[in-house]
């Protein structure tokens, strides 16, 4: 096996390990998060009706005028306040966050943190 593959399979062993724990109901959506090299992307989502209640990303356009680069620690700032600003706009104020298999560090940890400081709770 690759080592390419290996690390793909371990971040789907995390995300399937997490997953079985967390689950987002009407009264807290869980909040999930999804980086890649170059951007990164939230979700609030209600698993009850498998239904987007509120997203963000360095993609949409209102991030990406703010930053230069969507894959840094500044961008998930952003997102983080974005996101947390669509929340409260849909009465949304409790969370479960779900890390997506990533660990808690870096740019995971700076959208949780910027969401926490712009009125999220979790």
């Amino acid at each position: 096996m690759s080592p390419l593959n290996a690390r793909k399979l371990a971040w789907k062993k995390r995300q399937i390990r997490v997953r079985k724990k967390i689950i987002g109901t009407t009264e807290r959506p869980r909040l999930n998060i999804f980086k890649s090299s170059q951007h990164i992307y939230a979700q609030i989502i209600d698993d009850t009706s498998g239904a987007t209640l509120a997203a963000a990303s360095t993609v949409m356009d209102d991030v990406r005028t703010g930053v230069k680069h969507g894959g840094n620690v500044e961008a998930a700032k952003l997102v983080g306040a974005e996101i947390a600003k669509r929340a409260i706009a849909k009465n949304i104020t409790q969370v479960v966050f779900d890390r997506n298999g990533f660990l808690y560090h870096g740019r995971v940890k700076a959208l949780a943190e910027s969401a926490r400081e712009n009125g999220l709770s979790f």
